[in-house]
């Protein structure tokens, strides 16, 4: 059966440690695994910038195997002339998956429903959950066992990180603390299907606007840039609004002693968190960068074994 990867919920509590713990092992022996050896070709598609997303990507692919073929969609008939189900079926007879950096959930949704191969979301402006595969993967090889751990993420409560942070750590079975202001709030129905997963695994959702009361105690504050890709036009706006959610040491001294401090990047040095916290000894942001690359390359070989 063809599995898709488009947000966070697409995957069980067992399926997901079951990805994580292939991420480990694909990590230590890096070309000890070649499923697109062939080379079978992976379409990777990008309607955003990209830096770690298409390198992670590109290397992953070839260290499987496989040969990723980069397409821009300003440079194609996607999003213009052809639909995202029409391209899907024309890939689909010549590429083994299709990884999407895009826009709106609507498309990749759309691309899933009419392609028999798997369709990975590389993020959208609703979710980005390989990310969040890296970013769990990375609170592993720090902090252990994921269940029972609590993590506090400051600033815009309605981007993607922050969607994906409620359900795969739900799915984890962490508790999940967002602080925000009002206007920045996470979408309502994610965080209902966030809640309803953690019922199930033992963790928790908490929505708040008191940063320092979500990062006290905690074992990971996490942050990410405050002027997304697409809103710079707001980004005088946003500073004001989000100033008091920025991660600094001062920040950082309410948690645990050993907690640890994570930003997906690029980051506005500054502005979200100061440099001596991005620099600093409880910083894994490098980690988590690095991780991209053996998370992705676990998630592509685990969903290629589901199709077989």
């Amino acid at each position: 059966m063809t599995r898709h990867f488009l947000r966070d919920d697409d995957l069980s509590p067992r399926e997901q440690g079951d990805i994580l713990a292939l991420a480990e092992q694909v990590k230590i022996d890096r070309w000890g695994r070649k499923p697109l050896g062939g080379p079978q070709t992976v379409a990777v598609i990008f309607d955003k910038s990209s830096t770690r997303t298409r390198v992670s990507f590109a290397v992953g692919i070839a260290d499987l195997g496989g040969s990723p073929l980069i397409i821009s969609t300003a440079n194609s008939q996607l999003g213009g002339k052809e639909t995202a189900s029409d391209t899907a079926r024309v890939l689909e007879r010549q590429v083994a998956l299709i990884v999407w950096r895009t826009y709106g959930q609507e498309g990749l949704t759309e691309m899933a429903h009419g392609t028999q191969v798997p369709v990975i979301n590389a993020l959208s402006d609703e979710f980005h959950p390989c990310q969040l595969l890296a970013d769990l993967l990375t609170i592993r090889e720090h902090k252990g066992e994921l269940a029972g751990l609590t993590v506090a993420l400051l600033g815009d409560g309605a981007n993607n990180m922050v969607h994906s942070y409620l359900l795969a750590g739900a799915t984890a079975g962490m508790h999940v603390r967002v602080a925000c202001p009002d206007d920045y709030l996470p979408l309502a129905d994610v965080v209902a299907d966030a809640e309803k997963i953690a019922a199930s695994t033992g963790g928790s959702i908490s929505i708040l606007n008191d940063p320092a009361a979500a990062v006290a105690g905690v074992d990971v504050v996490v942050t990410d840039t405050w002027v997304s890709m697409g809103k710079e036009d707001e980004k005088a706006e946003r500073l004001t609004s989000l100033g008091g959610y920025k991660v600094d040491a001062a920040m950082m001294a309410l948690a645990k002693p050993d907690a640890i401090f994570m930003h997906c990047l690029p980051a506005d040095r500054g502005f979200e968190v100061d440099a001596d916290v991005i620099d600093g000894p409880q910083s894994v942001i490098w980690d988590q960068a690095e991780n991209r690359l053996h998370a992705q390359k676990a998630l592509m070989v685990w969903l290629l074994e589901q199709a077989a």
